[in-house]
């Protein structure tokens, strides 16, 4: 008589709901979510994974996670795979988020770059992670409040995001009301301009002239060429492992000018070799040299 079979082990419930979430379920999203874009999503996590995605499920009649995992794991989830990364990241942004920064753009940067940059030369800063674009733009008006002629010289501002839906809405330089409030009255009458609804405002020509936006995956290929005077990457390395953040960080500092900044998010800190402290979240290249 042949052994019974073993019975199946049950697979782990992480959350119950509306679809049974195993850990099984979990570790692939993770694990694809990681290689696509460098996030790292711990189990505490789960929960959120599961509220983000079963309206994916829903939206798209599936049964079970496994049947989503099974899709966005195919050669056909290409457009889905997207649609997860824009689930599961967090696009929380302000125009003027950490105030300091700007100020510290404007007058540590900015205005001793200010003549040359009349005479001719370049400056080129890159938001990196732009999300939904109030950060570059608050950038282009920081520039524009020490050269308003900005538009008319050699400087150029390229905002990127892996989100190609946030990077879509950013290009729009559409605001309501609400969202513009941080802005400085001066600079938000001279560069934003109220639409008829009188509860939206948008950017102006002179400050999206400045701007360059394009999709671009953190962990993926860099196309551009030529050094940055200023980086932002703010709240962003925090979701990578050291590993990841580590190699990030040697990426930003190829890329830097000898004189350029790096500015990071305010629970971020940069201890990474070849970069020194200027000010609070703010980093340069440790004696003006690049790696």
């Amino acid at each position: 008589m042949s052994a019974a079979p073993a019975p199946r082990r049950a697979r782990a419930v992480l959350v119950e709901g509306e679809y049974a979430f195993t850990a099984e379920d979990f570790r692939r999203i993770a694990d694809l979510l990681k290689a696509q874009s460098g996030i790292h999503l711990a189990e505490a996590k789960a929960s959120l994974v599961y509220s983000r995605l079963a309206k994916r499920l829903r939206t798209l009649g599936l049964r079970s996670f496994a049947d989503y995992c099974a899709l966005v794991a195919s050669p056909d989830g290409v457009e889905e795979r997207s649609a997860m990364l824009a689930a599961l990241t967090t696009n929380v942004t302000r125009f003027y988020r950490e105030p300091h920064h700007f100020d510290h753009l404007r007058d540590r940067v900015l205005k001793p770059m200010a003549d040359a940059a009349r005479a001719g030369g370049r400056i080129r800063i890159w938001s990196s992670a732009c999300s939904t674009g109030q950060e570059p733009y608050s950038i282009a008006l920081t520039v524009l409040d020490v050269l308003p002629e900005a538009a008319r010289l050699n400087v150029r501002i390229l905002a990127t995001d892996i989100d190609p839906i946030v990077v879509q809405t950013a290009r729009t330089g559409v605001y309501n009301s609400e969202a513009v409030s941080p802005i400085p009255k001066t600079l938000r009458d001279r560069h934003l301009i109220r639409e008829r609804d009188g509860e939206h405002w948008r950017v102006g020509e002179e400050a999206r002239a400045l701007i360059t936006f394009n999709q671009l995956n953190l962990i993926g290929d860099w196309p551009m060429r030529g050094a940055f005077d200023v980086i932002f990457c703010r709240n962003v390395v925090i979701y990578f492992e050291e590993d990841t953040q580590n190699m990030i960080w040697s990426r930003f500092r190829s890329c830097l000018a000898p004189r350029g900044r790096l500015y990071v998010g305010h629970s971020e800190r940069v201890d990474a070799q070849g970069f020194e402290s200027d000010g609070l979240t703010v980093y340069r290249l440790a004696n003006g040299v690049r790696a």
